[in-house]
């Protein structure tokens, strides 16, 4: 079995909409594109790690047409890499609508979103989830993912849609590597899902120390 990864980006108030430009996602939001003064060679570095060795690409609707509109020109370009990659592997869209599947190498999910991700991931080594906010809360709804890569940076824009907008469930996770930050100030965090659902516990307890009795 393979793994489901998703890559976020995301403001410290965990705003992760329409990080990379401002056509990307431009209903009611004025700050599309805040990534990109924000971008340096660090945190560059490790979003090209995190890509190392995904051999398919899980997209919702509106980032799958993003990708298809962008990546199939790109190669001999800057961006040569990453769009070899995007371009050779499976491309798998979340979609209640009829896409136009244009891309060479795409295919529509079914209606059973749960179903269609764990056959992929029984198909598939590594399956990257990139932007696709809506598609990332039913996976954190059913938690389905086995990797979570959240870069966090140094702004808040108080409005935009959430990382975390109503999918999401109690769930314990695990840091799989220490954090680690760019010049420029965003944070890399490594998160791989745990078993278990989150414990409590009382910081007041007479051996801890931080009670406030006598």
């Amino acid at each position: 079995m393979g793994l489901i990864h998703i890559a976020l980006f995301a403001t410290l108030d965990l705003v992760g909409q329409a990080p990379g430009g401002p056509d990307e996602d431009p209903d009611g939001f004025p700050f599309g594109g805040w990534q990109a003064p924000l971008l340096d060679e660090v945190s560059g570095a490790q979003i090209a790690a995190a890509y190392e060795g995904t051999d398919a690409l899980l997209l919702g609707r509106r980032t799958y047409d993003i990708f298809a509109s962008y990546w199939p020109h790109q190669e001999g370009g800057e961006d040569d890499e990453f769009a070899r990659l995007f371009n050779r592997i499976p491309k798998y869209v979340a979609s209640r609508g009829r896409p136009g599947l244009s891309w060479a190498g795409s295919v529509q999910l079914g209606p059973d979103l749960a179903g269609s991700v764990r056959e992929i991931r029984d198909r598939h080594e590594h399956v990257k989830v990139v932007g696709s906010l809506d598609l990332v809360q039913s996976l954190l709804r059913e938690k389905l993912f086995d990797r979570l890569d959240l870069w966090v940076h140094p702004i808040v824009l108080g409005v935009g849609k959430k990382v975390f907008d109503g999918g999401e469930v109690p769930t314990n996770l695990t840091l799989l590597e220490p954090p680690a930050a760019g010049p420029k100030g965003a944070v890399h965090l490594r998160y791989g899902l745990a078993e278990g659902t989150p414990a409590t516990g009382d910081m007041s307890a007479p051996d801890r120390g931080l009670g406030g009795g006598a």
